[in-house]
């Protein structure tokens, strides 16, 4: 993953200037995905009405008026997902490139990197199974307990203050001062690292250099584990009996994937399920110690909330029809994940509760899908942050109306800006060790 090459600018909500470009005309009817409905607009309603407009493929804009086409339909994601052949990942043979300048504010997503994300076939199996071995070894007590101590310490800084945003102060560090930890970080090094991992997801001022302090703290770790083993992902990775096909740039590359894309989604995770539950009175047991309430609360939100809303792209490989539409070869499809969570062909009814359904596409479908481990790992973070936290905090409470809570303005994720509370204050737990 890398950040986008241009810097935010006043007035920019989202931090990427839209370059010029000219090309093929978007479809009628066309939604900007970087416009007031997808930035402003509630996000279910829209996917729902672009349904009833165009079916289970919609017309999309990106900027510079670059078109596209956003996947809607539960059946159709799974049927692009499971043909790489005729739906690649492989966006050189995108029909757009004439029109896209150098400096276009989405390359980060479609520009070919020397990463996971962007491989196919058989070498992508291999590579992606160096990356789920590393991770499946985790220990499960052991992941816990690093979620535990870091969750409690992230607490000790504001248990006392009777307020807190556990976006800014909770959920926006513990996935990744855990997932440093299982990387092979220390405690100092991973608290370090936090900062420049929000500033590559967030394509803020400053996102350059976050990536800049990553990769050379990753390569760091790499060279260390190179020549002292430990029992931490950097060296499984390393020795990894496929390590052999691929360069340490690979390597290195993989790794800072996993610790960005895993970071992020969990942190919304987090923030989206404490919303829920601060809102929604069917989850009002999770706020009494009710831990079944936080697991249903956390299998709501990847169905009505889920993090990873939208994705760029699998590219078409020859001329097709799809859900009644004419997709050009090389056209780019943007996979909709919350659009094809709410397609009604599977959940008629949305307003009934989902219970224990896991259908959702919230972590992708087919080779390229989010691996089991790292699925587990993300799990175990957000559902121990949730579970210390009301543990700790048992009388959490919304200090703002729900209504005025600000969603980011990112049509490919789904997080909230802040989520401030208010609680009895309590005396940290590090005070008396």
């Amino acid at each position: 993953m890398t950040t986008p090459p241009s810097q935010p600018t006043a007035g920019d909500p989202v931090g990427w200037r839209a370059a010029a470009a000219t090309g093929c005309p978007a479809e009628p009817g066309a939604v900007a995905m970087f416009g007031p409905r997808f930035i402003n607009e509630d996000r279910s309603r829209l996917y729902r009405d672009m349904r009833r407009q165009h079916g289970a493929i919609a017309p999309v804009t990106l900027p510079g008026d670059i078109p596209a086409w956003l996947v809607l339909g539960y059946k159709e994601l799974h049927q692009i997902a499971e043909n790489p052949a005729l739906f690649t990942r492989d966006s050189s043979v995108w029909n757009m490139w004439d029109s896209i300048p150098p400096d276009w504010p989405l390359m980060p997503m479609v520009g070919r990197q020397p990463s996971i994300l962007y491989e196919d076939g058989e070498r992508h199996a291999r590579r992606s199974a160096l990356v789920s071995d590393a991770l499946s070894e985790v220990d499960p007590f052991e992941l816990r307990n690093h979620a535990e101590q870091n969750a409690d310490a992230l607490i000790d800084s504001f248990c006392r203050l009777a307020e807190a945003d556990l976006i800014a102060q909770y959920a926006k560090k513990l996935p990744a001062l855990v997932l440093a930890k299982l990387y092979g970080f220390t405690d100092e090094e991973g608290a370090a690292l936090v900062p420049s991992i929000n500033a590559v997801v967030n394509g803020a001022a400053d996102a350059l250099e976050g990536r800049q302090h990553l990769q050379s703290s990753m390569g760091a770790l790499l060279r260390s584990r190179a020549i002292s083993p430990a029992a931490d992902v950097s060296t499984r990775m390393q020795t990894h009996f496929n390590a052999g096909e691929f360069s340490s740039e690979e390597i290195l590359e993989d790794m800072m994937v996993n610790i960005v894309a895993g970071h992020e989604p969990t942190a919304d995770w987090i923030g989206n399920s404490m919303r829920l539950m601060l809102t929604d009175d069917r989850f009002s047991a999770s706020l009494s110690g009710g831990r079944n309430s936080v697991a249903e609360a956390m299998n709501e939100v990847l169905w009505e909330e889920t993090p990873s809303q939208n994705i760029a792209g699998r590219w078409t490989t020859r001329d097709t029809h799809l859900a009644g539409k004419r997709i050009r070869s090389g056209d780019l499809l943007i996979l909709s994940f919350a659009g094809a969570n709410a397609d009604p062909q599977i959940r008629p009814d949305r307003s009934t509760f989902t219970g224990g359904n896991s259908a959702f596409l919230s972590f992708g479908h087919g080779a390229h899908r989010c691996p089991y481990p790292a699925q587990e790992i993300a799990e175990g973070i957000a559902r121990t942050g949730i579970e210390v936290l009301l543990d700790r905090l048992p009388d959490v409470d919304l200090a703002v109306l729900p209504e005025s809570l600000v969603w980011r303005p990112s049509p490919f994720l789904r997080g909230l800006e802040s989520l401030p509370v208010t609680f009895t204050p309590t005396t940290a737990l590090g005070a008396g060790r």
